[in-house]
């Protein structure tokens, strides 16, 4: 018998409360020691169907495998899953390798079986000797670990993960990204990441599924989710983007050309078809796709060429941006800060140049239009 080339399969998973679907037939595939996480906003049905996977609520329809084995009708206690939860759940009264054996203790192991284990798993996730502390003489990265250790010495075939960074601060959030990609790689598991902070999924993920009022926008590595977003939510939702509205004047071929609310022309290269005259559609640019010129040392000949003002600098360190305000428009826009040269001296009141390649922008069709 052959090995699934997935560990986890779901097809036309739904999930049903009284007349709200929360789960909208989902159907994704998850290789084997792969990270996926599945990204959206509060309340679009990704923790639901993360304990559909975990065994804490059943599917209203559809089917769902882990191994090969469907899982429908399987209580958690018999799915080979762990889970870690956005606040550990550890044991205040217990040490750390109590902490980290305890569902081996709930399986009847052997005393000596349990300490073997945990020491081994302590030290893959960087913690060696520290069986005897207490919970609160860790700091909050070291929990995190000791949350992944108690999970792992299980053995799961999947790691499930309900937005387990959210109670670290910014620095330590940034810190234990690297460090869950590194031990999910070590630990060579599934992990099933749940997540509504794009900079988590982007950086870890091995692919991502875009999530969004109980269905699935988009599913694709973190570049295709970035640059080339499937519909205008992903669009807006996956980084930072300037949006504005437009009319198609002409088509020709893959280039669009648009006229905007203030009657300016734009060009724009895109991806999808289908589009025709008057279509009303909606267009993304990333603001480090626009290039930032000063006035006196550019031309208007380029394509998207625009003269504008700067509104301010918002200074971030190397991910600084200036707001420049269209003169024509007077529309907004949100522009990355070039780190060398004369530009990081930038003032508010500076004549400056926007300018962006046609195919650098996204375009959408407007619903219902």
């Amino acid at each position: 018998m052959t090995t699934p080339a997935s560990d986890l399969i779901c097809r036309d998973i739904t999930k049903n409360f009284d007349k709200f679907c929360a789960v909208d037939h989902v159907n994704f595939e998850v290789p084997k020691g792969s990270f996926f996480s599945i990204l959206g906003p509060s309340g679009c049905g990704k923790t639901t169907l993360l304990r559909m996977i975990a065994g804490f609520q059943e599917p209203t329809s559809g089917e769902l495998q882990i191994k090969g084995k469907s899982m429908i009708g399987v209580p958690p206690n018999k799915r080979p899953v762990s889970m870690v939860f956005q606040h550990l759940a550890l044991f205040p009264t217990m040490n750390i390798g109590d902490n980290v054996g305890f569902g081996l203790r709930q399986r009847g192991i052997a005393r000596a079986e349990i300490h073997k284990r945990v020491e081994d798993v302590l030290e893959r996730v960087g913690l060696p000797g520290v069986s005897s502390r207490k919970v609160d003489q860790l700091s909050g990265g070291q929990k995190q670990r000791v949350a992944i250790a108690r999970c792992m010495v299980l053995g799961p075939d999947v790691l499930l993960l309900d937005e387990p960074l959210g109670a670290l601060d910014l620095k330590l959030r940034e810190h234990m990204k690297v460090e869950l990609k590194s031990l999910q790689a070590a630990f060579n598991t599934t992990f099933i990441y749940i997540t509504h902070d794009q900079s988590e999924a982007l950086v870890m993920s091995d692919n991502i599924a875009v999530m969004n009022n109980g269905k699935f926008e988009q599913i694709g590595a973190p570049q295709d989710i970035y640059h080339a977003p499937s519909t205008a939510f992903v669009a807006g939702f996956v980084g930072e983007a300037n949006k504005f509205e437009a009319k198609v004047q002409a088509v020709n071929g893959k280039m669009l050309t648009l006229t905007t609310g203030a009657n300016q022309q734009i060009s724009v290269e895109t991806l999808q078809s289908g589009f025709a005259p008057n279509q009303h559609v909606e267009v993304f640019l990333r603001p480090e796709t626009i290039e930032l010129v000063r006035a006196q040392d550019g031309t208007s000949g380029a394509p998207n060429t625009r003269p504008g003002t700067v509104c301010s600098v918002l200074f971030n360190g190397a991910n600084s941006s200036v707001t420049v305000r269209d003169t024509g428009s007077n529309t907004l826009l949100n522009v990355a800060l070039p780190q060398a040269g004369s530009y990081s001296e930038l003032r508010s009141g500076d004549a400056v140049l926007t300018r962006w390649e046609p195919k650098k922008a996204r375009c959408y069709r407007v619903d219902g239009d």
